[in-house]
């Protein structure tokens, strides 16, 4: 498995709303794609304008191939990567917890 946890910081507050259209839209179509096992978009109560992306991929491969994927390839890398600030985490569950 592969998981990843993204935090998308708005560059204009003016864009928040724009930004999570965009990003429902975006979820979507991630989670019907084939080694999809999740895929959530959170905006923040704490920090205004920042968005956590919350992702579990079976493999490499099928995330290699969401990004060639209509959602990454429509959405989220022309619209919404252009209205951002992005810090990507790929992260290792912690057994035992």
């Amino acid at each position: 498995m592969i998981d990843i946890t993204v935090i998308l910081s708005a560059n204009d507050i003016a864009h928040v709303s724009k930004l999570g259209e965009l990003l429902a839209a975006h979820v979507n179509l991630s989670r019907a794609e084939p080694g999809c096992v999740r895929f959530e978009a959170f905006e923040s109560q704490t920090v205004p304008g920042t968005f956590i992306l919350i992702e579990r991929w079976e493999s490499q491969a099928t995330l290699n191939t969401h990004r060639t994927a209509l959602g990454f390839t429509t959405i989220y890398a022309p619209q919404v990567l252009p209205l951002v600030d992005r810090v990507a985490h790929v992260c290792n569950v912690l057994h035992d917890t």
